[in-house]
């Protein structure tokens, strides 16, 4: 078969695995599902010990898909959500919640337990919020740890590592502690730019005692992503794996990342190019050689995606996740789910090519959301408001309970997605960073009435990858550059990835009508935070 590279990604429900030849080509890919505990005051846990698992069993299927030999794996790379992972000295599992159980001893990247103490840290005032648009999000590792330290001291003390996902997946790999510079940077406000944790900042949010001891429950060694851990694969995790031991194993990326690795490089180099990764929550990603301070916007982070390069990073904290709980919210899901499971189809798709028929083509979908407008902000904002309050606000709703109202709050959904993706992408040019193209990845980004929408919503061309799995390309890349067979990422990404279509913004009565649109989105937006406001002195308080 000769050389391949595999990558594997753990998003928010389930592992993926896919496997690659040298030119970027998918050999063969498989995901298994991870189990997701809710529980209340918008905590969400998960299991390494079944994450792992997950991963196993993606891994094997996708080599076996693939039909290549255990020898014929040349490198191997990893990308995860920025979930954070506790565990002993030992590397054995500590409990994150109330209810003991030590399996659960993940913290995902969507809980927001922590936004009290978000908010404590953003009063401060700290240096190291310029680095992260000004205001740190509930989403990142400095609030959980101080959640911890107040809420669960015996885990907190108990604690020998603290880890992103992503980290702990190459340390279960390899047994390497070394951290990723992406997960640091990005999460755990690790100044790349300076090669330091700043000891100061620990101290005035109360967690002094994470410097000490050369900083090892937090990263004592922090490495670029694609850089080999350890001595590659061990023997248990080859045995687990079904590969050989030694196979070289990249550090990490968060997949967001990971998705934009394995989408902005091309033939022709990425410039002016911006990355949107749409999942469960979406990622906006621009890379630039000097650093541009954007409020609001995620960085500027160095050396977080690649060498010499600053990143910002923009999205919203719930996309795929927002669009999925409006339309199970709708009384014709029912209807709907079993219509779609009737034609093989996922309810999604099945709206989609609804709406597609009944407008006659996708240039005029967006007319179908008539006078139903969203505000998807219902796990708050991430960028470029920084808002963990802000939440969701659905105009124009009415009595009906057909198919026909439930595809116009779908349809009114994904506009509402790309009006919020074109706040982002403004705030960025605002600070002078190049944003002309979007370069579309995850799930979502399969949809052409997706890429229809965000290209008329942001008046942006769209282009497509041509690889179908460009997250999980982006964490092959990682494996190839640390089995050496390419210098680096950039190196890699010029190889391996290439653009196979562009979609043009539509323009004229459809640029009309989303502008008309977006100043309704404007306007619910004010509402909100008027609403929120008027209402202050009414609410609980935190905890």
């Amino acid at each position: 078969m000769g050389e391949v590279v595999i990558g594997v990604d753990v998003g928010t429900g389930s592992a993926r695995a896919g496997v690659f030849d040298l030119s970027g080509r998918l050999l063969g890919a498989a995901k298994h599902p991870i189990r997701i505990w809710h529980e209340p005051g918008e905590r969400v846990e998960q299991s390494s010990d079944d994450i792992w698992r997950a991963c196993l069993a993606a891994v094997r299927a996708a080599v076996a898909e693939a039909g290549v030999a255990p020898g014929d794996v040349r490198g191997l790379g990893f990308d995860a959500t920025c979930s954070m992972v506790v565990l002993d000295p030992a590397g054995r599992s500590l409990p994150v919640g109330p209810h003991g159980e030590a399996e659960r001893d993940v913290i995902v990247w969507m809980d927001h337990r922590a936004v009290a103490e978000t908010r404590r840290v953003n009063a401060g005032g700290h240096s190291v919020l310029a680095f992260v648009g000004g205001a740190i999000s509930p989403e990142m590792q400095v609030p959980k740890l101080m959640w911890l330290k107040a809420h669960m001291p015996a885990t907190y003390a108990a604690a020998g590592h603290f880890l992103d996902l992503s980290d702990f997946l190459t340390f279960r790999a390899t047994g390497s502690l070394a951290r990723s510079a992406c997960t640091v940077t990005c999460k755990w406000t690790y100044l790349a730019h300076e090669g330091r944790f700043d000891d100061e900042f620990l101290r005035a949010v109360g967690l002094e005692d994470l410097a000490e001891g050369g900083r090892a429950r937090i990263g004592a060694e922090v490495v670029d992503p694609g850089t080999p851990q350890g001595a590659g694969l061990d023997a248990r995790a080859a045995g687990e794996l079904g590969l050989l031991a030694g196979t070289p194993v990249a550090a990490s990326l968060i997949d967001a990342h990971a998705g934009a690795v394995g989408t902005l490089g091309s033939e022709d180099g990425p410039g002016g190019r911006v990355a949107y990764i749409m999942g469960t929550s979406a990622c906006i990603m621009a890379s630039t050689p000097d650093a541009a301070f954007v409020p609001g916007v995620w960085g500027p982070y160095y050396a977080a995606l690649m060498p010499g390069a600053w990143l910002n990073e923009g999205g919203q904290s719930a996309a795929g996740a927002a669009v999925d709980h409006l339309v199970r919210s709708s009384p014709a899901f029912g209807e709907a789910s079993a219509a779609a499971a009737a034609e093989g189809l996922d309810v999604l798709k099945y709206l989609e090519a609804r709406v597609v028929a009944r407008a006659g083509g996708l240039g005029d979908v967006a007319r179908i959301a008539g006078n139903v407008h969203v505000l998807p902000d219902l796990l708050g904002n991430r960028s470029p408001h920084a808002d963990p309050d802000a939440r969701g606000v659905v105009a124009g709703l009415g009595l009906d309970a057909s198919q026909a109202a439930l595809e116009q709050l779908y349809v009114a959904a994904l506009c509402g997605l790309g009006y919020a993706t074109a706040e982002a992408i403004e705030a960025m040019r605002a600070a002078g960073v190049p944003c002309e193209t979007l370069v579309v990845s995850g799930g979502a980004s399969r949809s052409a009435l997706v890429r229809r929408i965000l290209a008329d919503a942001t008046g942006m061309p769209v282009a497509v990858p041509a690889t179908p799995e460009p997250v999980l390309l982006g964490s092959a890349m990682l494996g190839a550059v640390a089995a050496g067979l390419h210098p680096d990422l950039p190196a890699a990404m010029r190889a391996m990835s290439r653009i196979a279509e562009t979609v043009e913004p539509a323009g004229s009565a459809v640029a009309d009508l989303h502008s008309a649109r977006r100043r309704v989105f404007d306007s619910l937006r004010r509402l909100d935070r008027e609403a929120r406001e008027i209402m202050r002195p009414f609410s609980l308080p935190d905890g």
